[in-house]
């Protein structure tokens, strides 16, 4: 019974809607994280060199398990990614680290 209930949920299609205004996105360098035993709460800033305030431009409010279920998705896209496009500098990076310094 489990099998065809797991079935049923992999071949189900949802129809998603994106307007005009989400379709253009918002740019984020920073994304701010916090979390109570019932949600966690991602919001998204953005930095800009000599300005000292950053202000949030979305808010995402999630429970664990769909956190938890993001964090799984951004891994196997950053995988896919960088199979394709080579390894992504992170903040341990030297290079990353002197090109970030040179921004600021």
């Amino acid at each position: 019974m489990a099998d065809n209930m797991d079935q049923q949920e992999q071949t189900q299609q949802i129809s998603i809607e994106l307007g005009d205004r989400e379709a253009e996105g918002i740019y984020s360098n920073l994304a701010i994280i916090s979390h109570s035993p019932a949600e966690f709460v991602i919001d998204f800033t953005r930095i800009l060199p000599n300005v000292p305030k950053a202000k949030v431009y979305s808010r995402i409010i999630m429970t664990p398990q769909h956190a938890k279920m993001l964090m799984n998705a951004l891994s196997e896209n950053i995988r896919r990614f960088e199979a394709q496009n080579g390894a992504i500098a992170d903040g341990n990076d030297p290079l990353y680290a002197a090109a970030s310094n040179s921004i600021h």
